[in-house]
C-alpha cells in the first residue's frame, strides 16, 4: 500500500500564518500533520514510557481502574477486543481520560480513575493533555481563518467548554485482525501522537494509503462536526489501524470537541456546497440532517462502541 502524501504544517507563528496551508489540506485531504507545535519533547517521550508501564502492569492492577468502575464518566481502561468498531472487535486495548470534574448524570462526565501501582502515569498525562489541548485551539483558529472566519470563532462559538476526551492504546502484532476498522471521529479535531510502528491507514479519492511514523509531529484529522458546519467541504475522513508489525503499536489521540450542549449547525460559507456523502459513510449517517446537541450524538456513537457498559449505567 503506498504511503500518504499527507500535508505537513508548521503551526509555529500566529494563526493567519498557517491558515491558508490548513484550509488547502482540510479541503483536499482531510487529514495533515502539524509540527512547531511547541510540546516538550521530554513530555511526549515520558508518555510513552509511561503507557507501556501501564499496559505492562498485572492483570489486577489494570483491573482496579477498569471501565465500569468509572460508571457513566466512561474513564479508565478496557482490554483487548473489548471495544467495537462497526460491531467488531478492534485489536487492542485501551485507556481514556477526559477532563476531571463531578459526575453530574451525563455521560462522559466525572472523575478519571488512576492505577496506585502506577503512580507516574498521572501527572505526565495531565501534562500532555493540558498541551496537546493548546495545541488544538491553536490549529482551530489557523482553521478559522482559512474559513473566513475571526481565529477567536471556535473558541467563542463550540469550544468555550470543549469536549476533551484522551486515550492510550496498545496494539500488538497481527497479520490479520484490525486495530481499528474503518470510522470517522465524531467532533471536532483530534491529534493523534503515535510511536515509530506505523499502521494507520487513510482512505481518499485514490484508495486507501498508509500514514508514515512522523516522529513527535502530531496527525491531525477532522471529525463528523467539521464535516457538518462546512457543509462537506471539510470531510471527516474514514481511517482505520492495522498493526502487520511483530512489534507492539501505541498511540495517544486527544479529541478536542465541541461543548457538550453545544448545537453544531452549517457555517454560510460561499460557494456550492459537496453532495452528502452518507450513501458512502461507513456508519451511513448524514452529517447534513443532524439536529441536536453535541453530547447527544456522541452519547449514540459511544453506545455502540461499548453497548455492555451503555446498557448497565444510562
Amino acid at each position: 500500500m503506498p504511503d500518504a502524501s499527507l500535508p505537513i504544517i508548521d503551526v509555529s507563528g500566529r494563526p493567519s500564518t498557517f491558515a491558508s496551508a490548513i484550509d488547502a489540506a482540510c479541503r483536499d485531504h482531510g487529514f495533515f500533520a502539524v509540527t512547531g507545535h511547541g510540546i516538550d519533547p521530554t513530555v511526549t517521550s515520558g508518555l510513552r514510557e509511561a503507557a507501556r508501564a501501564f499496559f505492562a502492569l498485572p492483570l489486577d492492577a489494570k483491573q482496579q481502574v477498569a471501565m465500569p468502575a468509572a460508571g457513566a464518566a466512561w474513564r479508565g481502561w478496557f482490554p483487548f477486543r473489548g471495544e467495537l468498531t462497526s460491531g467488531e472487535p478492534d485489536d487492542k486495548e485501551g485507556f481514556y481520560v477526559g477532563e476531571e470534574g463531578s459526575a453530574d448524570g451525563r455521560p462522559l462526565h466525572g472523575s478519571n480513575l488512576w492505577p496506585d501501582a502506577l503512580p507516574a502515569l498521572r501527572p505526565i498525562v495531565e501534562r500532555y493533555v493540558a498541551a496537546a489541548i493548546d495545541v488544538g485551539h491553536h490549529v482551530l483558529a489557523g482553521m478559522a481563518v482559512g474559513l473566513g472566519l475571526d481565529e477567536s470563532w471556535f473558541r467563542r462559538n463550540l469550544t468555550a467548554t470543549p469536549t476533551v476526551l484522551f486515550r492510550m492504546f496498545r496494539y500488538p502484532p497481527t497479520q490479520c485482525a484490525w486495530g481499528v476498522g474503518e470510522h470517522t471521529d465524531y467532533g471536532l479535531l483530534t491529534l493523534l501522537l503515535a510511536d515509530d510502528v506505523g499502521g494507520l491507514e487513510v482512505r481518499g479519492a485514490d484508495g486507501w494509503r498508509q500514514v508514515p511514523p512522523l516522529g513527535d509531529a502530531l496527525v491531525c484529522n477532522l471529525g463528523d462536526m467539521l464535516d457538518r458546519m462546512t457543509g462537506g467541504r471539510y470531510r471527516s475522513t474514514p481511517h482505520r489501524v492495522a498493526n502487520r508489525t511483530d512489534r507492539e503499536r501505541y498511540s495517544f489521540p486527544l479529541f478536542l470537541d465541541p461543548g457538550w450542549d453545544v448545537e453544531v449547525t452549517a457555517l454560510p460559507l460561499e460557494g456550492p456546497a459537496p453532495a452528502d456523502d452518507a450513501d458512502s459513510r461507513w456508519d451511513g449517517t448524514s452529517l447534513q440532517h443532524l439536529s441536536g446537541t453535541y453530547g447527544d450524538y456522541l452519547t449514540a456513537k459511544v453506545a455502540r462502541v461499548f453497548p455492555e457498559l451503555f446498557d448497565a449505567v444510562i
